[in-house]
């Protein structure tokens, strides 16, 4: 198959399935959709970041947030956006389909795998996530802070200083 996947996407899958750390995926797969306008992918891309989203949520036991964003990534993935992709277009939308009823079931966090079709592109994201210490496919650590409550831990600075000076420019245009 192609081996020309952007690199965030790579290193989305080798978070995914590597250290589970679903706000490093949301964040770099977000990165990548907001700089690349004119990807025919977007929708797909759309749909994996709300996927990694659900999946954070899910793990915290924030319910509202898991059905919402999950549900989404079933609207906003498309089975010829996935295949592109390298993914079981099918298996992948089954996967969500059953976490967003186990959410809605109040059954625990159980981890989710994005099934590749393309054996280059799960070949590429293993070594990229072996190659960084993580294993690949290894359970959720159900104890570690900094992967549970990452969006809590993170420096906001240039997004609260960006508001401030929004709301000062919109105070001295009235």
């Amino acid at each position: 198959m192609r081996s020309d996947y952007p690199q965030a996407y790579v290193r989305f899958l080798a978070h995914f399935h590597g250290d589970r750390d679903f706000f490093e995926c949301h964040e770099l797969l977000e990165e990548y959709w907001k700089a690349h306008p004119e990807s025919p992918h977007r929708e797909t891309w759309v749909g994996l970041i709300q996927a990694a989203v659900g999946l954070y949520h899910y793990r915290r036991g924030n319910a509202a947030g898991a059905v919402k964003s999950l549900a989404g990534s079933l609207r906003r993935s498309p089975p010829g956006g996935l295949t592109a992709l390298g993914i079981e277009a099918e298996r992948w939308r089954e996967r969500l389909a059953e976490a967003l009823q186990a959410v809605r079931d109040g059954e625990p966090y159980r981890d989710v795998e994005i099934p590749l079709a393309d054996e280059q592109l799960l070949a590429e994201a293993r070594r990229l996530s072996e190659a960084t210490g993580r294993v690949w496919g290894a359970p959720s650590s159900m104890e570690d802070a900094s992967i549970l409550h990452r969006h809590t831990l993170r420096d906001r600075s240039d997004v609260i200083e960006a508001r401030r000076r929004s709301l000062a420019a919109r105070r001295g245009g009235r």
